[in-house]
């Protein structure tokens, strides 16, 4: 069903490309930015809705028929689709703007963040007993839900600003949920969805992911750590994502108390950009970062195959 899974989400985002171009659905770029984004402007963007719509379109009826994993998988699957569904919402109020010309622009942290918690709160109070812990022991009933939650809606977040250069989130994603493949069929098929994605994601990209795309991937990552690794080997594997998310914050925090910023731009990926690198190379270079902490928590777990 992988293989069936790629190909349905090679051509829904395909699909969803040409309908994008026909109807203007196109990502604006920040003209502060990089210079060598510019041409990227008009970019069809929400490609997420594809390859989350393929992975979806294959799990459930996997599900009912007994293949498709137990209560953990369906709680990883409906989490991911809740905090897609956030993310979506975010995108359309951004495509309808940049259409209109006017209008909302995008949902304000305050309107995201407390729908994000809602989720990964009703996500933590089902999850939390059914966590492994591989590593690190339990700290119990309450604390549990509460750090699952903080953990979901980091996750979330931390993938998110991971976004932003092609390719980069996508092979990110595949490279940190590798170690899981053989418990979590939700993880697997999100993999195989996002390799039909990368297709037209890969630079120079035909197509963005946008925050459906984006928030699924995060909660999919903390769903499938929390319940089959430990929670705590998340931050590890997905280094890029907590460095990215990271950086925002340190620059967000610098600016407000001090004037001046850390970084030539932020998330991170941005800053190197400025710095000279290019754009493949920063991708690349993420990549085999994410690949080094992602062996080291395989190994951490017992090079389980």
């Amino acid at each position: 069903m992988l293989m069936v899974t790629a190909l349905l989400s090679w051509f829904l985002v395909g699909l969803f490309i040409r309908v994008s171009k026909a109807r203007g659905w196109g990502q604006p770029v920040r003209k502060d930015g990089p210079q060598t984004h510019l041409v990227k402007e008009g970019t069809p963007t929400a490609g997420g809705v594809a390859f989350v719509l393929a992975m979806a379109l294959v799990f459930f009826p996997l599900y009912l028929s007994g293949n498709g994993g137990g209560e953990r998988e369906l709680l990883i699957m409906l989490t991911a689709l809740a905090m897609g569904v956030v993310g979506g919402v975010d995108d359309w109020l951004k495509i309808q703007s940049r259409m209109r010309g006017s209008g909302k622009k995008e949902l304000l942290a305050r309107e995201k963040f407390p729908l994000q918690f809602l989720v990964a709160l009703v996500f933590a109070w089902l999850a939390a007993p059914l966590a492994s812990h591989e590593l690190v022991p339990s700290l119990g009933p309450v604390l549990d839900v509460i750090l699952v939650a903080l953990v979901m809606v980091g996750s979330v977040n931390a993938f998110n600003f991971t976004d932003g250069l092609d390719g980069l989130l996508g092979g990110v994603a595949i490279i940190v949920l590798l170690p899981l493949l053989a418990f979590s069929p939700v993880s697997a098929l999100l993999v195989a969805a996002l390799l039909g994605f990368l297709w037209f994601n890969a630079h120079p990209a035909r197509v963005f992911m946008g925050d459906m795309g984006s928030h699924a991937i995060g909660a999919v990552a903390a769903g499938a750590y929390i319940l089959y690794a430990d929670i705590w080997l998340l931050p590890i594997a997905a280094i890029i994502p907590v460095v990215a998310v990271l950086s925002v914050m340190i620059q967000v925090i610098s600016f407000k108390t001090r004037g001046k910023r850390v970084f030539r731009m932020s998330p991170i990926q941005h800053h190197f950009e400025l710095s000279g690198w290019p754009e493949t190379h920063v991708t690349i270079r993420f990549w085999v970062i994410t690949a080094v902490a992602t062996a080291a928590v395989w190994w951490l777990l017992g090079a389980r195959p």
